[in-house]
């Protein structure tokens, strides 16, 4: 218990910690990011005095540097406007496409929507404004987090499956060592009953009785048996399924409350199937017992087996308390009941049976709140 709850806490300060680096990533991200917006900015400024300083200056005038620093401008697009709202040049947008004037006007109105434009003032009189958007590479950089986030997504999702499939084969392995530990246990008294059924016929005890004991007696032998193959691939024979969930039918029928009247039907005595007769008349008790308590041991109990050319289809019908909609997937779940009593084995251990034993489906075909519920298990014909 100690080491599953060290586990707990060690899986939780993983997933914290890895949280908090992603964060600080991102705010530094961030940061980076304001700080690279503002040296373009600064950059902007500058190429706004160069500019200025260019149209003013004299014609003998060295203009080297302000040359230098507006054709050094090689990634962040500009686009230079008169106090008309006139374009008069622009810089660093695509060749092809700037052909075309409604391109240009596109790229402007999203500068003005990125950037604040930059004043320029010639002799105190005519302006011009700096109009820009941020540059490919800054753009590169708002999606960073966003790849960063998925990573993360990712990198959680794995971990997820890993721990949840690792949770799944852990607990498949304790229900299967349970079910063998099971069997085993059950093994030793069934030699020790045997005994004593040989007994009771030489001491000529009523044969009625001695032959419903014998019953029981190979009723737990079946139980063993099924607990025995839980975890292990079972051998599947051709079986005609309509006898095999009649005899599961006849043994609840004849134990159970005389108020629920059973009722068993099928299109054909014979419907050939691959089956494990001992696993899947487990199924069949499973259903049964299930619509039995649903019906509080009163009311109408149907079984039906149905064929078509490839399939052939189980119903188990209850006129029990029924259950709503949201449910039907949930009743297959291990641990999940709506008894007060119960681990909530049967139908998980029936589901897997039916899916991965004999490659087949179960499901809640229909229900009803208070007018009763309907099972139905689908198998492939041999």
């Amino acid at each position: 218990m100690n080491l599953l709850n060290n586990t707990h806490i060690l899986k939780r300060i993983a997933i914290l910690i890895s949280l908090i680096i992603v964060s600080l990533i991102l705010w530094n991200t961030y940061i980076f990011f304001q700080q690279f917006k503002t040296e373009q900015r600064i950059k902007m400024e500058i190429l706004g005095i160069a500019q200025k300083e260019l149209a003013n200056a004299d014609l003998n005038a060295d203009i080297t540097l302000q040359d230098k620093i507006i054709t050094t401008n090689k990634n962040i697009p500009l686009i230079l406007v008169n106090t008309d709202g006139n374009i008069e040049s622009f810089q660093n947008l695509d060749a092809d496409k700037s052909q075309d004037p409604l391109y240009i006007q596109r790229q402007l109105e999203k500068m003005k929507s990125e950037n604040r434009p930059i004043e320029i003032s010639y002799k105190g009189t005519n302006k011009q404004f700096i109009y820009y958007r941020n540059s490919d590479l800054l753009n590169r950089l708002t999606y960073y987090p966003i790849a960063l986030i998925l990573i993360l997504f990712l990198f959680l999702s794995v971990i997820y499956l890993f721990y949840s499939s690792n949770k799944a084969s852990e607990t498949n392995k304790l229900w299967t060592g349970m079910a063998k530990e099971t069997a085993h246990q059950i093994g030793t008294p069934l030699s020790s009953l045997l005994g004593w059924i040989a007994i009771l016929k030489m001491e000529k005890v009523n044969d009625s009785y001695v032959s419903e004991i014998e019953k029981d007696v190979a009723r737990l032998n079946t139980i063993a048996n099924r607990f025995s193959k839980i975890g292990s691939k079972p051998e599947l024979k051709e079986e005609n399924i309509v006898r095999v969930t009649k005899l599961a039918f006849d043994y609840l029928a004849s134990r159970s409350s005389k108020q629920i009247r059973f009722s068993f039907g099928a299109s054909k005595e014979q419907i050939p199937v691959l089956l494990n007769t001992e696993l899947f008349g487990w199924v069949i008790e499973n259903l049964i017992k299930n619509a039995i308590d649903a019906m509080q041991r009163e009311g109408i109990l149907t079984v039906q087996v149905e064929n078509t050319a490839k399939k052939v289809k189980i119903t188990v019908s209850d006129t029990g308390k029924g259950m709503p909609k949201k449910l039907f997937k949930q009743i297959f779940n291990p641990g999940f009941t709506t008894k007060k009593r119960g681990w909530g084995l049967g139908l998980s251990l029936s589901k897997r049976i039916v899916k991965d034993y004999h490659k087949g489906k179960i499901m809640v075909r229909k229900s009803e709140i208070g007018k009763g519920t309907t099972f139905e298990v689908v198998l492939d014909i041999a």
